[in-house]
């Protein structure tokens, strides 16, 4: 018998119940991890209210990173054996496989060893937020040395991330938050990145003033609405944004004459489009594992919160006030 986590409806974070069931053995393909920890995401609470890009099917599971150890092997399955430590790539349906509880069947594809020197609480915390991140600004954006980058969201997993990837290529992050009250904390996660805060200060002005007049060549936004305009007109000629989320539930305005008079390109972008590219997904994976295993990166855990407080972790996650990834511990 396991403990999992479902929802017999959408809604809230008090919808999640912690469930004593029966888990099936894995079928052809498939792993049964014992979960050591989960990773929290923004699509998780997505999927958790009903306004994800996939319905749950009730009563549902929810989930995709993970960390733990492989207990059952399913037919077919090469490259893992029985005792692995592993960790989940979100790289596949929540509406079929689910990983909040200490037990999970997960398709054998999303699977990856874990990183030797890093605690399943720091595995659970690498895949969804480096992988967008690569995905945003190497894969899509071409981010290279000098390239002045705007993280929105700076204090989100993915935003920390994002700054540790630019740094690594040379580039010049500028990390934006709403106002001054997480500064120190997201001062001490990426010492010496500026940071402007888009309620208590003008952004073009600053921008302006820290790119020397020139503004930013790349914009990394998971927000959108009605302040996307300020971030077009903090943009260099010829630069490119990046929308990978829609935090904001206004809708995105388009700032007509910066985008004409700045040549300025919008693109969508989303982590499924490396997940689902064998050979991006492989470049990807390598360049996050080289920077994982010389130091160069290395997940900010925010916060840490037991199985059975799930409903106050779902709680926290929407909250904002967390720097770095919220990871709910299972098991040491």
């Amino acid at each position: 018998m396991a403990q999992i986590v479902r929802f017999h409806e959408t809604g809230g974070p008090e919808v999640l119940k912690l469930e004593t069931v029966e888990l099936p053995l894995p079928s052809a393909g498939e792993l049964r991890i014992s979960i050591k920890a989960i990773g929290l995401n923004r699509a998780d609470a997505a999927f958790r209210t009903g306004r994800f890009r996939e319905m749950p099917v009730l009563p549902s599971r929810l989930g995709e990173e993970a960390s733990g150890v492989i207990e059952r092997i399913g037919d077919g399955v090469t490259g893992f054996k029985i005792g692995d430590r592993i960790a989940t790539i979100p790289s596949f349906s929540q509406a079929k496989y689910g990983v909040y509880g200490d037990s999970a069947i997960v398709p054998m594809h999303c699977a990856v060893a874990c990183v030797e020197g890093l605690s399943f609480a720091e595995n659970a915390a690498i895949w969804m937020q480096y992988l967008t991140a690569w995905g945003g600004l190497v894969k899509t954006a071409k981010v290279g040395k000098g390239d002045f980058v705007l993280i929105s969201a700076a204090t989100s997993s993915v935003g920390l991330a994002a700054i540790q990837i630019a740094r690594t290529l040379g580039a010049r992050p500028i990390a934006l938050t709403r106002t001054s009250a997480k500064r120190t904390a997201l001062e001490t996660a990426v010492p010496g990145t500026p940071i402007v805060f888009t309620q208590e200060q003008d952004l073009e002005t600053e921008i302006a003033r820290l790119t020397d007049g020139k503004g930013a060549r790349v914009v990394f936004d998971p927000v959108g609405g009605s302040t996307f305009g300020n971030l077009a007109k903090a943009a260099a000629a010829g630069g490119i944004l990046v929308v990978y989320g829609g935090l904001s539930t206004e809708p995105t305005l388009l700032p007509t004459f910066p985008l004409i008079m700045k040549g300025l390109t919008v693109r969508g972008y989303g982590m499924s489009e490396i997940s689902r590219d064998p050979v991006a997904l492989s470049e990807g994976k390598a360049f996050v594992l080289d920077g994982l295993r010389k130091g160069l990166f290395r997940p900010v855990i925010a916060r840490m919160f037991p199985l059975s407080e799930i409903v106050a972790a779902h709680r926290f996650l929407e909250s904002n006030g967390q720097v770095g990834k919220i990871v709910v511990q299972v098991a040491d």
